[in-house]
């Protein structure tokens, strides 16, 4: 039986995250609202979303942070999945036919703790979330 090793990278203090490069689709909004029951018309009912200050369709502010936690578990694996914290602030919508981009870079290691700044935003810019995540290296 052969056991599954993992290989992470080590980091230092100011080196960037690997990017993760998402594009959202009403699609994955919708798949994500049957798979987290969160049916709010927002996101899902254009006709309601579009009566809205939105102006049509937004994602889940949880799907759009999951590309946050997919890039911390590229750059530290199952350290992360199993010692990893986020503090964010959600900062502005993503749409349909947005591409949106999570990137990061470490600020602090002390104490066994990785300290990285963390942040999604869209094509043109837009900051959707930004934080911090803390990951506990043993």
């Amino acid at each position: 039986m052969s056991q599954r090793t993992e290989e992470v990278r080590t980091y230092s203090e100011n080196d960037s995250l690997p990017v993760v490069t998402k594009t959202i689709t009403q699609e994955k909004i919708n798949q994500y609202a049957h798979a987290s029951g969160d049916h709010n018309p927002l996101h899902q009912d254009p006709a309601f979303a579009a009566t809205t200050q939105f102006g049509g369709t937004i994602a889940h502010g949880m799907l759009v942070l999951a590309y946050i936690s997919e890039m911390m578990t590229a750059a530290f694996g199952e350290t992360w999945v199993t010692g990893g914290r986020l503090k964010v602030r959600f900062r502005g919508p993503a749409r349909p036919g947005d591409t949106v981009t999570a990137s990061g870079r470490v600020v602090r290691i002390k104490g066994g703790k990785t300290t990285c700044e963390v942040e999604c935003q869209n094509e043109p810019g837009d900051m959707l979330i930004s934080g911090e995540a803390e990951v506990a290296i043993r």
